[in-house]
């Protein structure tokens, strides 16, 4: 079962496909201007900051299941 789980999560992070996170506003006021670079910065910034509630709520699922075993055995 964990190497299974194991297995689907390098699957899914092997998988991910590059993604534009701006939004309307910023995407139409970035298009206008030469190069991208600004666009790629911002875009860069916002995958950024996603990250960290996800991780937040990660490590709290995972103190759940670790509280859950301890308290099985």
């Amino acid at each position: 079962m964990k190497l299974r789980s194991i297995f689907i999560l390098i699957t899914l992070l092997w998988l991910c496909l590059p993604v534009e996170a701006q939004c309307a506003m910023c995407r139409a006021v970035l298009e206008s201007e030469e190069g991208g670079q600004a666009a790629k910065g911002i875009n860069n910034g916002i995958m950024y900051l996603m990250i960290f509630p996800y991780l937040l709520i990660g490590g709290i699922g995972y103190a759940i299941y670790r509280n859950r075993q301890k308290s099985k055995k």
